[in-house]
């Protein structure tokens, strides 16, 4: 008996410990009994843009699971008018952000697909915005990141739940409008409305499905690009358009040869409502409305291009999404490093390739030097699974160590081996999500290196080294180099070269840690200068003697 009780107390002193001192997981819906399969939304906007007057979203519903009876879309609060399942009236619950649609019958076998039509109408809480431009006029944008399209698109809204996109817009004809995809069809009605229908074929995740409507001033850029792309800017912004937007054309062909193939049947990029700098929407990009504002000012320009280096690198960062973020989707919030930390490197790379090594030099220290501050306030690792608001994920995290995390594997795999494993990466999901996992796996395949330790220490940990090097005289030949790390948690094993400087001229060794101190002895005379890693391919700060 008092074995027994004294078992009892420890385990629930264990249930205790578990429950109040481990950090709480942060929940995410994952699919799991249905997912979308494509949305048909149809959407008329009264003559101000204010509101929406009717608005049916179709949904193919595949449904995993035997004896489903409803689907728990995610939903805000217009008004929801009618619902029906495969065309027959459907009961429905709407509440706290959510529409319950129930099945009747329910479900009777695996991968059944259900039809679901939605009718409502009214004006979103958030996602779609409907606002004045800077010029004053009516416009209607989508911006949806990260979980907000449900408040206008009954949808299961999370970045892993990928689906094709139809978008029908009724508009008053004196706007323009553009959505994902390729326009099908433009129709003038009777009304003194026009009807736009895109199709986009590809499967992209809700937070990346938009439109915008508006008195758009539109035009195809002249800068030859694989693939169309074109401007929807305010009337007084397209003074700057052509000029400002020229990367665009380079930033697509470049990264095309980097990675693969554009993803998209066309571009679209459309200065609107949005709270971002940018958003990477599939295929129609939607930029903030003060884009352009320094073009009158004397702020720093690129060379290349002419234009303020903001507005340089927003444009491939958000070009480069397309491939990473839009394409290859993260499968959970933990790993949006792989959309974020990838726009922010191959932004950089577009500077090397156009603006010069100079550049990219020091667009990846002004990178460190922001995540420096950024770990003073929050010690946190890049693969955050516990981060409750998601747009606190927008952080020096996911961006700008993302970004170093891709610039060490480059330096320490060199730069074949690097984008082939990208390559790899990118055509086994593309079109599809992928996991930080999947990445290790695709740099381990092209390298034949095990990079387990390295993306514990880098993507699931937290810090950065913080290195100290001196050197010992052995012998009259002899010397003997330590590295030390002064980080306050565990070591990072990666490599480290040292550039060692004599009268004789300059050397590098390589010092692989094995621990926070390490020693090399090597033939050599008195050093009179030593350089941690001169390339500057690692995320460090370096304490001088």
């Amino acid at each position: 008996m008092k074995k027994i009780v004294a078992r009892n107390l420890l385990l629930l002193s264990l249930i205790f410990l578990f429950f109040f001192s481990a950090p709480a997981q942060r929940r995410e819906r994952l699919i799991d009994i249905w997912n979308p399969a494509h949305y048909d939304v149809s959407l008329t906007f009264n003559d101000s843009l204010s509101e929406l007057t009717s608005v049916t979203t179709e949904i193919n519903v595949s449904v995993r699971e035997y004896d489903v009876s409803v689907i728990d879309f995610d939903f805000g609060a217009m008004p929801v008018k009618s619902v029906t399942v495969d065309g027959r009236t459907a009961k429905f619950n709407q509440h706290d952000d959510k529409l319950d649609v129930y099945l009747d019958p329910p479900t009777q076998g695996k991968r059944l697909t259900r039809i679901v039509s939605v009718t409502y109408s009214g004006k979103p809480k958030d996602g779609l915005i409907l606002t004045n431009d800077k010029d004053g006029l009516p416009s209607a944008v989508g911006d949806n990141w990260p979980d907000r399209v449900h408040h206008w698109i009954p949808c299961f809204d999370h970045p892993s739940a990928k689906a094709t996109v139809r978008f029908r817009i009724t508009a008053p004809a004196r706007n323009e409008a553009v959505a994902n995809g390729i326009l099908e069809s433009k129709k003038d009605n009777p009304d003194g409305t026009r009807t736009w229908v895109y199709f986009e074929p590809k499967r992209i995740s809700p937070y990346n499905m938009v439109v915008a409507v508006g008195q758009f001033a539109t035009a195809e850029l002249k800068a030859g690009s694989s693939i169309p792309i074109s401007y929807y800017v305010t009337h007084s912004d397209r003074q700057f358009a052509e000029q400002g937007f020229s990367p665009a054309g380079p930033s697509v062909n470049l990264f095309s040869k980097m990675v693969a193939r554009y993803p998209y049947g066309k571009l679209a990029l459309i200065v609107g409502a949005t709270r971002f700098g940018g958003m990477e929407n599939a295929d129609t990009i939607v930029f903030a409305p003060n884009l352009f504002q320094d073009f009158a000012t004397k702020k720093q320009r690129g060379v290349r291009f002419n234009i303020p280096s903001g507005v340089e690198g927003v444009v491939a960062h958000e070009i480069a999404h397309q491939w990473f973020g839009d394409s290859v989707t993260e499968a959970t919030w933990a790993d949006l490093w792989l959309s974020e930390g990838f726009a922010t490197y191959f932004a950089g790379l577009f500077l090397q390739k156009y603006e010069g090594e100079a550049a990219f030099r020091a667009y990846m220290k002004d990178n460190a030097a922001e995540y420096f501050a950024y770990e003073k306030i929050a010690r946190t690792p890049i693969h955050d699974t516990e981060t409750e608001d998601l747009f606190a994920l927008l952080n020096k995290n996911n961006y700008e160590k993302g970004s170093w995390v891709l610039h060490e594997l480059r330096g320490m795999l060199g730069d074949k081996v690097f984008f082939a494993a990208l390559k790899n990466y990118y055509n086994q999901h593309k079109g599809s999500t992928a996991t930080s996992e999947d990445l290790r796996a695709a740099f381990e395949k092209a390298s034949g290196k095990n990079l387990r330790e390295f993306f514990d220490r880098w993507i699931y940990q937290s810090g950065h080294p913080v290195y100290k090097i001196f050197w010992t005289q052995v012998d009259a030949k002899t010397i003997e180099l330590t590295l030390e790390q002064k980080q306050p948690d565990a070591a990072f094993l990666l490599p480290v070269t040292v550039e060692i400087i004599t009268a004789r001229g300059k050397r590098r060794v390589q010092i692989t840690p094995t621990g926070k101190t390490s020693s090399l002895k090597l033939r050599s005379a008195k050093p009179v200068g030593i350089t941690i890693d001169p390339d500057a391919f690692i995320l460090k700060e370096v304490i001088s003697n």
